[in-house]
Order: C-alpha cells, then structure tokens, then sequence
C-alpha cells in the first residue's frame, strides 16, 4: 500500500493492546506518526514504534473521563501540530448473558466505552480537523452491530450505535472534506475472542469445540479474521485511496452469515 501516512498523524483510542496494537504498529510502518492512547500498554507500544524507526506519543486515556479526551487531543496537538485520522478502536466486550440477567450498570458501563466514549473522541477531534477542513475518522464497530448476537445485548446495542453516530458524521463533516467510516468485523483472531468464547462456554455449558463451530459455522470462508485485515481496511480509509468513501459500514467478517 505504500508509504500513504508520510508526515500524517494518526490518534488511536484502545491502541496499546490488542488490535488496537496491530493497528498502531500497522500505521507507523506506513509512515503516520501514531498517538497511542488508552489505559494499557500505551508506552510499550509507542516505544516499539520507535525501536523499528518510527514515530509514536503515548498518552493515557480513560474513554469515561471526558476532561483526560480533550487533554490528550491538547497533548497530540502540542506535540505534532494537527491529527489527520482518528481510529476509534477502544472498547468492551461486555457481559456474555441473556438480557434478563444484564445489570444496569454492566449496560451502562458498555456504552459508556464503546458509544459515549467514541462520540467524545470524535467531538474533541473533528472541531480541529474542520479548521483544517480535511481529515478522516474510523470507528470499529462490529457484525454485532449488523445482525445482533444472542447473549451479548449491551455489546450489539452499543456497535449498532455506533453505526449510526459514524453515518451521520459523515453527513455533518462532509462539508468540511471529512470522513468518517466504520469498520465491522467479525470475529478477530486474538486473545479478545479467546474471553469470547470462554464466557460463552460458561453461559451455555458447550464445549470448546461447539462454542467455536457455532462461530464458524456460520462464516463462509469458515474461519475466524486475522487481525491484519481488520488493519489493512483501517489504512485504506485512512489514506487518499478512499478520498470518495464515507458514511460506509464496512464489513470485514469472511462472508459471516452469507
């Protein structure tokens, strides 16, 4: 894909950890100057960002303290000047039960990372990308949030939500030359689909092996997805590629539910 970020930064939320990571480290072997922001692994990642010749900030970030988003968008700001992408990664999984069994608070606590953080992120970001009128914004949201899943109502809800939040800053920005796209996978290989299916095991009773073929089964290319895809699509929206795509949901799920 080529060296498409050169001299561009790139805030991603939940970027220590996890995909998060992958796509830290996918955008600064591209050439964008990379924020991690979250709660862990922040300065790992960062520092492995410059150990292979890159640039990274790590900057502490609790999605559900609004004051600590817009300081650490003043932080990347002092920094490097400008943010041109913004990754909305972070979020939770959320409990794994029937809805009758999901306390208010275990609900709250989902939308409060996966929706309400995000929109927070967003608005402390886009004034400044509207002054520059350009930038491009990317939600992770999830096949979750296209067809709903059994047992994980906060998540689904919460990823349903986001959909919407991503469409209609794509219709609100678009006037300014910004873009906002989300992205849903299905499952993604990594330890967050490992605590997947473990809670689920323990909700149904299954087995391993029947937890993972009611996944998969499903799927048609019959296989969970590597995270370097998920990552790939996120550098695509990024970059001048897909300078006429916005207001798109995208699914990144091996034909899930084809």
């Amino acid at each position: 894909m080529g060296n498409i970020g050169a001299k561009s930064t790139a805030m991603v939320t939940g970027g220590g950890v996890g995909l998060g990571r992958k796509i830290s480290l996918a955008m600064a072997d591209h050439g964008y100057r990379v924020a991690v922001t979250g709660i862990e692994g922040t300065r790992e990642t960062a520092g492995e960002i410059e150990a292979r010749g890159g640039e990274a900030l790590a900057v502490d970030l609790d999605l559900t303290k609004p004051r600590e988003i817009e300081r650490a968008v003043e932080v990347i700001l002092e920094r490097w000047g400008h943010i041109d992408v913004l990754v909305n990664n972070a979020g939770i999984a959320g409990p794994t039960a029937p809805i009758s069994e999901v306390s208010l608070e275990e609900w709250e606590t989902v939308f409060a990372i996966n929706l309400t953080g995000s929109f927070l992120c967003d608005k402390a970001v886009y004034r400044h990308m509207m002054s520059r009128r350009s930038g491009s914004i990317v939600h992770i949201s999830s096949m979750a949030g296209r067809i709903g899943f059994p047992l994980r109502a906060p998540y689904a809800a919460s990823k349903w939500a986001v959909l919407g939040l991503s469409r209609t800053l794509a219709a609100e920005l678009g006037p300014y030359n910004i873009r906002s796209n989300a992205i849903c996978p299905g499952p993604v290989e990594g330890d967050r689909i490992e605590r997947v299916l473990r809670d689920r095991r323990r909700a149904t009773g299954q087995s391993d092996t029947e937890v993972r073929e009611e996944f998969t089964d499903h799927i048609a290319l019959g296989r969970m997805i590597p995270p370097e895809d998920i990552t790939d699509m996120v550098l695509f929206l990024a970059s001048d590629a897909s300078r006429s795509v916005t207001g798109q949901a995208i699914n990144v799920c091996a034909g899930l539910n084809l």
